[in-house]
C-alpha cells in the first residue's frame, strides 16, 4: 500500500472511531428533550428513544400519557435504523408488497419496524446512532424522527 493511501486509510479509521464514540447519555438526553418539545407542540404524547451505532439503547423517555406499547416500538425503530442504515419510512417503501425487501419485518426476532419514526443519526458521514419515536400517527412519528435527525448538530 502506498504511504499516502495508508495515511488516508488511518485518518478515515480514526475519524470513524471518533464519531462512533460521540453518542453519550448527555447527547441522547438532550436530543430526546428537543424531540419531546416538538411533540408537545404537535400535541403528541410520544416515547422517544436513542441508540448508539451498535443499536444498543442509550436513553429512552416516555412522555406522560404515552402508550405503553410505544416503548418497544420506539426502541425497535432505533434498532431498525441502525441495522439497515436508513429511516424506517424509507425501509417501509422497500418492504411493501412487491418490494425488494418484502417480508423483512419478520426477521431479527421481530425487531424490524417498517413504518416511519426511526432515523439514523449521522455525524460527518458516520452513523453515531439512531432516534426512534412512537406515539402519534405514522406521519407524526415520521415528522418527529426527522426533526430529531435534523437538529442533531444543533444539540451537539
Amino acid at each position: 500500500m502506498e504511504n499516502t493511501a495508508m495515511e488516508h486509510a488511518v485518518r478515515e479509521v480514526l475519524r470513524k472511531m471518533k464519531a462512533s464514540s460521540v453518542m453519550s447519555l448527555k447527547l441522547a438526553t438532550a436530543l430526546i428533550e428537543k424531540v419531546e418539545e416538538e411533540a408537545s407542540r404537535m400535541g403528541v404524547k410520544a416515547v422517544v428513544a436513542v441508540s448508539d451505532a451498535s443499536g444498543r439503547p442509550v436513553a429512552i423517555h416516555c412522555m406522560d400519557g404515552s402508550y405503553i406499547g410505544s416503548f418497544d416500538v420506539a426502541l425497535n425503530k432505533t434498532y431498525t435504523s441502525v441495522a439497515f442504515q436508513m429511516s424506517t419510512a424509507e425501509l417501509a417503501k422497500l418492504a411493501a408488497p412487491g418490494g425488494s425487501l418484502y417480508g423483512i419485518q419478520h426477521t431479527n426476532e421481530g425487531k424490524i419496524v417498517i413504518f416511519g419514526g426511526g432515523e439514523p443519526l449521522m455525524l460527518d458521514g458516520v452513523m453515531i446512532g439512531a432516534v426512534g419515536v412512537s406515539g402519534g400517527t405514522a406521519e407524526q412519528d415520521t415528522k418527529l424522527g426527522a426533526y430529531g435527525k435534523n437538529i442533531l448538530k444543533d444539540v451537539i
